[in-house]
């Protein structure tokens, strides 16, 4: 790559108009680009702010359908539903995870009655139904991976015969991608579509998010057996290579922004559909920072949501997705 000397090249020129910045702009970040993680609670008519998120609720199912409505209307295409689940229906064996009538598979029937164009993306794994607060079944204070599999396929098609578009592992146990599409087509669903959680970091930027779901006060010990040690990056694309060869249609990078390379790193590797979370932690801080007035939270969220982009990624789960949506439009 080589360029013209001073005065022959002027990279102010492309700089000088509104006009110029958009032809030259290298990425575009669009409406289509964004899915938005939503919070059920039960309930009708509930809206239940999170402490730690400003601006996010957990909502019962006829305030979500709401919600699907309100993302289809901005050209959202996906939402992503997590539980809040009440505490007395958490057990040692998770058994209300793969229940026709959990919150999220309730949710999943409303929205797609209501809301059929929306695609719908779940969670698959056990932390909001664990009394322990883990994503994966506790032995003797060991997370066993091959029970939670079979667990984790059970939930994975209750979802499925519920009319979940896409599935989300996010446990990362071992095994399960393939565990999950094995069975899948084997019920009939071959339509039904996988984004893995491969590269789950054991990250601190969780921490918000397991207040919205209520797994903060039931976690015992941490994470660190199962979920991706925050130094290595090998390891995510063997884990990513492997989730590819058991059937996931699609790949997610979790945290984002501070795992940009991860994300850079995997489609550069496999040209696969690439997604990164932008986590709790990373939207409580933005919020937390503009509400006190020391940067500008609209410039911020477009800047952060432009990185992901910029770093390789075929879209971004998010809380912003609304406000980015409304801002995208006009």
């Amino acid at each position: 790559m080589t360029t013209a000397p001073y005065p022959n090249a002027r990279f102010r020129r492309l700089k000088s108009s509104a006009a110029l910045r958009a032809l030259s702009a290298e990425n575009t970040l669009s409406v289509s680009d964004l899915i938005w993680p939503v919070f059920v609670r039960d309930g009708e008519g509930q809206r239940e702010p999170v402490n730690s998120m400003p601006g996010v609720d957990r909502l019962s199912v006829d305030l979500l359908v709401e919600a699907a409505r309100e993302a289809a209307d901005l050209g959202i295409p996906a939402i992503c539903i997590f539980p809040y689940t009440d505490p007395r229906l958490k057990t040692q064996l998770c058994e209300e995870a793969w229940s026709p009538d959990n919150l999220s598979n309730q949710a999943i029937r409303a929205i797609k009655s209501a809301v059929p164009d929306i695609a719908v993306m779940t969670d698959v794994a056990l932390d909001p139904y664990n009394i322990n607060g883990h994503d994966g079944i506790v032995r003797d204070g060991i997370i066993v991976n091959d029970e939670t599999v079979e667990a984790l396929v059970k939930m994975a098609l209750a979802q499925a015969d519920s009319g979940a578009d896409i599935l989300g592992p996010s446990d990362m146990m071992d095994g399960r991608i393939g565990a999950m599409r094995r069975a899948l087509e084997a019920a009939g669903h071959q339509n039904v579509t996988i984004m893995s959680y491969s590269a789950k970091y054991a990250s601190a930027f969780y921490g918000p998010f397991r207040d919205a779901v209520g797994a903060t006060g039931a976690l015992t010990g941490d994470k660190k057996t199962y979920q991706l040690n925050p130094a290595n990056s090998n390891e995510a694309l063997r884990l990513v290579e492997r989730d590819l060869s058991e059937g996931a249609d699609m790949v997610m990078v979790k945290p984002g922004l501070p795992y940009l390379d991860i994300c850079r790193r995997v489609k550069d590797r496999f040209g696969v559909p690439t997604y990164a979370y932008q986590v709790s932690g990373e939207y409580a801080m933005i919020q937390a920072a503009a509400a006190q007035g020391w940067i500008d939270g609209a410039q911020v969220m477009q800047e952060s949501l432009m990185a992901f982009k910029r770093a390789g990624c075929d879209g971004v789960l998010t809380y912003f997705a609304p406000s980015m949506a409304r801002v995208l439009k006009g």
